[in-house]
């Protein structure tokens, strides 16, 4: 009996010992649990947290685009009450100057882009002597671009129309290292001058840019060249300026001289060569040549701009802007027409005392009348351009202001010097012996 007590005694021991060890188990079991549960409460607190955040961000950032996009809408609405409004002024402007006369001489067009203060002394400058001539020359101002100061500057002069060219197309250079600035000057020049010939129908265009100052005749000056362009459909510009009229290489302010080098910086061009050169929005004068005088009927200050200041003290600073007044309303031009000037031109150089060897410069100072020296090539001409102090540059294969590859300046005196090339005198059908 006793054995089976004490085996009962031993059954229970182990039973509650395996009971507790349960119980412990279990507990321990539990309180795991109860950790995972509170770290999951936790972590989905933490998730809550951080969505109500990002809500409240995205909110935030809907708010933002909603008003970006009342901004957006107002500007857009803005630009458009500033482009009816341009549009009103041109027609107004337009409308106001050809009930003035039917057929003016010609549009001046000054282009311009960022530089208010250059726009401002151009404008002055024009009106200076614009005031007697204005129903025959109608000037508009063609801004490129949005800068505000310019496009109140223009705004401000009621003797002038303004336009506005805006272009946010992306330029694409034909060769790699170009300036992308010359390529926009490009559009902005096709635009206005679509706009003048094809949309108001001028006859002709003067162009002018927002760094220049022009001469007490400028516009006699094209009136008498307008003619010209009319009537020799070999001329493709009238052109004011000279790139050899600094002060020591000019001196008859009536001499005017064929080109077939393009002197641009005021140049007046026609209808009928536009209307060929506008698809192609390239220089293309296939031949054609220029008329250009010896003193310069525009003045360039620009010292700073798209060409960073290229050439201005050597060659833009000292030109010489014409003060002495010409009756051009008398003048007689017919020898500026293709026949005639190769003709008279051909009597000048062949009149020319030759020089040859060195010291050209000294030889030339020794000698009373107009001299002719003949270079071999460009680097030749460069040479002899350098000495004297003229431009060196070539483009397109000629040197500037050339005609049949001669390039004629004074020389600190009424001497003429002639700088032939290899070619020349028989291009101008002059024996040589």
């Amino acid at each position: 009996m006793w054995r089976w007590s004490g085996g009962l005694r031993f059954f229970f021991l182990l039973a509650a010992i395996a009971f507790i060890y349960t119980q412990v188990r279990l507990f321990k079991a539990q309180s795991e649990y109860a950790d995972k549960v509170a770290a999951a409460v936790e972590g989905e607190n933490h998730c809550t947290s951080q969505m109500r955040l990002l809500i409240d961000q995205i909110s935030m950032q809907e708010e933002k685009v909603v008003a970006l996009e009342e901004k957006a809408k107002r500007q857009e609405e803005e630009c458009e009450q500033l482009r009816t409004l341009v549009q009103n002024l041109e027609r107004k402007g337009v409308k106001g100057l050809f009930q003035q006369v039917q057929e003016p001489v010609a549009a001046v067009v000054i282009m311009a882009c960022n530089r208010a203060d250059y726009l401002e002394r151009t404008i002055k400058s024009i009106l200076k002597y614009h005031g007697s001539v204005a129903s025959k020359f109608p000037v508009f101002v063609s801004q490129d671009g949005s800068n505000s100061d310019v496009r109140a500057k223009a705004l401000s002069y009621s003797e002038l129309t303004y336009m506005q060219h805006l272009d946010y197309e992306p330029v694409h250079t034909e060769r790699p290292g170009e300036l992308i600035a010359y390529y926009k000057i490009a559009r902005h020049y096709k635009w206005a001058l679509d706009q003048l010939f094809f949309k108001h129908n001028f006859k002709r265009v003067i162009i002018l840019e927002d760094d220049m100052e022009i001469a007490p005749d400028f516009f006699y000056f094209f009136e008498a060249g307008a003619d010209l362009l009319d009537k020799d459909k070999s001329i493709m510009a009238i052109s004011s300026w000279n790139d050899n009229g600094q002060k020591q290489f000019v001196h008859d302010p009536y001499t005017l001289y064929r080109s077939d080098f393009f002197p641009g910086l005021g140049w007046m061009l026609s209808k009928p060569t536009w209307d060929e050169l506008s698809p192609k929005l390239k220089e293309n004068h296939e031949g054609r040549q220029f008329i250009r005088p010896e003193v310069c009927r525009t003045y360039n200050f620009g010292e700073h701009g798209s060409s960073f200041g290229q050439f201005f003290h050597q060659y833009l600073k000292p030109i010489r802007l014409n003060n002495v007044p010409v009756d051009w309303k008398s003048m007689n031009l017919s020898y500026l027409r293709e026949d005639k000037f190769v003709k008279h031109f051909a009597a000048l150089v062949k009149a020319a005392k030759p020089l040859y060897g060195t010291d050209l410069v000294l030889k030339a100072n020794n000698v009373d009348g107009d001299v002719r020296i003949q270079y071999r090539d460009q680097l030749d001409f460069e040479d002899i351009a350098r000495q004297f102090g003229i431009f060196e540059e070539w483009k397109d294969g000629i040197p500037r202001t050339a005609y049949k590859g001669v390039v004629v300046f004074r020389y600190k005196t009424i001497r003429r010097i002639f700088l032939v090339g290899p070619d020349s005198l028989e291009q101008l059908g002059i024996q040589t012996t």
